[in-house]
């Protein structure tokens, strides 16, 4: 078999363009392929947008992967199966795939489950993770807000209907940061007002990208629709 491809997991961060690092941005120009998701056909990538301001994509070979937004882990196995499918002909042939993804490709990312599937299908592959800065550290810094500092203790969270384990993620750490927090942000209000931590908690979305919204005042939330790329600081 001929040289293998590498697949790297190139995080290119939170939405503002300028927010990409070095490395990430060398890679973008050296990979051939570029690999991006999306959550079906034809919808827009938030990873992708970035990346189009580095590159000519059409001196690419561009690889729209979806990765459908449903827990039928039939149809999910499925999907996944050809997305690596997809991926490995491209890196068989001796090709490096970068796969963008916003924020960190370690964190919370669509590449996990690839580089995991690779790894378990195709043992020989070479696969690079390139850190990016997620959202959260972002965040922090839009809210001019530090997260943690000397021996408090931080929690990163993603938010569930669960009103018992969110109050007590909340009552043992000095700071939460709750992502996915857009499906239940009324339960969350809930969990606030009981704990006092109300005036505590902003929330961000899409943040450092055109389409940033920030709510200092989160009462302000109740019953509204939020975007999936939604998340909320508490810090006491």
């Amino acid at each position: 078999m001929s040289n293998l491809g590498t697949l790297y997991g190139l995080g290119v961060g939170p939405g503002d363009p300028e927010l990409i690092t070095v490395k990430a941005f060398r890679l973008l120009k050296q990979c051939p392929v570029i690999a991006y998701p999306r959550k079906k056909s034809g919808a827009k990538s938030y990873a992708l947008a970035i990346t189009e301001l580095y590159v000519d994509t059409r001196e690419k070979t561009m690889l729209a992967l979806t990765f459908p937004m449903t827990k039928d882990r039939e149809a999910l196995e499925l999907q996944w199966n050809k997305t690596v499918d997809t991926v490995w002909e491209q890196l068989s042939e001796g090709r490096d795939v970068a796969f963008v993804t916003e924020g960190d490709p370690m964190l919370y990312s669509t590449y996990i489950h690839l580089m995991r599937l690779m790894n378990e299908r195709h043992p020989e592959v070479r696969t690079v993770s390139v850190p990016g800065i997620s959202s959260i550290n972002a965040s922090a810094s839009q809210l001019n807000l530090p997260l943690a500092d000397g021996d408090e203790q931080i929690g990163i969270v993603p938010a569930t209907d669960d009103y018992e384990a969110m109050r007590a993620v909340l009552e043992r750490h000095d700071c939460v940061v709750f992502i996915k927090v857009a499906k239940v942000i009324d339960l969350m209000l809930r969990v606030l007002g009981d704990l006092g931590l109300t005036e505590k908690a902003s929330v961000l979305t899409k943040v450092t990208s055109g389409e940033e919204q920030i709510w200092r005042n989160v009462t302000e939330l109740a019953g509204r629709e939020l975007e999936y790329l939604t998340l909320m600081v508490v810090r006491k």
